[in-house]
């Protein structure tokens, strides 16, 4: 979302910007791959809008028909039992939060392309929109990088819905899961279908082979939510950069020089108005193209 919503604004400004994907598909960690004949998210869970610029731009989405209300009551589970807690709106869509990440594009990304070596570009200007894991490989000295988290989403269709929640729960101090979403209920098609979140630990004990998380997680939907039916279909996908641990302070992005050109930092990282999160990625992201297309005279 963030490099997508940078070369939106540098087009905006007259920029050409060539997007480059290492993936099979733009999306990043707002994946939605298609599983059994559906979209699933398989990062991000949801999407909530505080700041004005994003406000705007969700207001334009609602406008689109390319995001919905969801919810703003979400179920919490923990060893002091089960409550529910409201707060703000969390949006969904229909087609899966890739589609907004598309929706941002200016142009089609080279998709499946690797950068070695930023001196393998000859742009007049470059943009790393990654966790800074995969950053720092490229530009080791541009910036204080931030550690992320490990997490691997299990996925799970069932013939029929069996478990007490309506919509998306938050599990607390368990050793195996975070978050647990009703992917029928966020896509609005209904599908008994859950998208689980581990927690960093049990990710960690796992990334050589995803699969191997999907019996603890299981497991885990038996302790907490009391789901002893066995699922129809499972599906586990390895997040090595999921979250970051920590931000980059009050800097929403980075603007820095590498040789002579500008080199620009952007994502969910670089959050000065809060946690990481999707919010904050479209919002470094539209920040940086605004700076950027500045130095570069537009």
């Amino acid at each position: 979302m963030s490099g997508a919503v940078c070369a939106q604004v540098l087009r905006e400004r007259g920029i050409t910007a060539e997007l480059i994907e290492r993936g099979r598909a733009p999306g990043g960690r707002m994946a939605s791959p298609e599983l059994h004949g559906r979209r699933v998210d398989l990062g991000a869970a949801y999407f909530t809008a505080k700041e004005p610029d994003f406000l705007t731009a969700v207001e334009n989405w609602s406008t689109r028909k390319l995001v919905r209300d969801w919810t703003d009551t979400l179920d919490v589970y923990s060893a002091d039992g089960h409550r529910t807690t409201s707060g703000p709106m969390r949006y969904a869509t229909d087609g899966g939060l890739r589609s907004l990440v598309r929706a941002s594009l200016p142009e089609e990304p080279t998709c499946g392309a690797a950068v070695g070596s930023l001196d393998d570009l000859d742009h007049d200007a470059v943009v790393l929109a990654m966790p800074d894991p995969q950053a720092a490989r490229l530009a080791p000295d541009a910036a204080d990088w931030v550690d992320y988290e490990p997490v691997i989403t299990v996925v799970a269709g069932w013939s029929q819905r069996c478990w007490p929640f309506p919509d998306a729960a938050f599990v607390n101090d368990d050793p195996d899961v975070t978050t647990i979403a009703d992917d029928g209920s966020r896509r609005g098609d209904g599908a008994p279908v859950l998208v689980v979140h581990t927690t960093a630990d049990r990710a960690a004990a796992h990334l050589d082979e995803p699969d191997g998380a999907v019996a603890p997680v299981l497991e885990a939907l038996r302790r907490v939510l009391d789901v002893t039916s066995d699922p129809l279909w499972t599906h586990a996908h390895r997040w090595t950069f999921a979250k970051p641990v920590d931000t980059h302070g009050d800097d929403a992005y980075l603007l820095t020089t590498r040789g002579d050109r500008p080199l620009g930092l952007c994502g969910d990282s670089w959050c000065p108005s809060g946690a990481p999160r999707v919010e904050s990625a479209w919002l470094s992201g539209h920040r940086l193209g605004s700076a950027l297309a500045t130095a570069l005279g537009h």
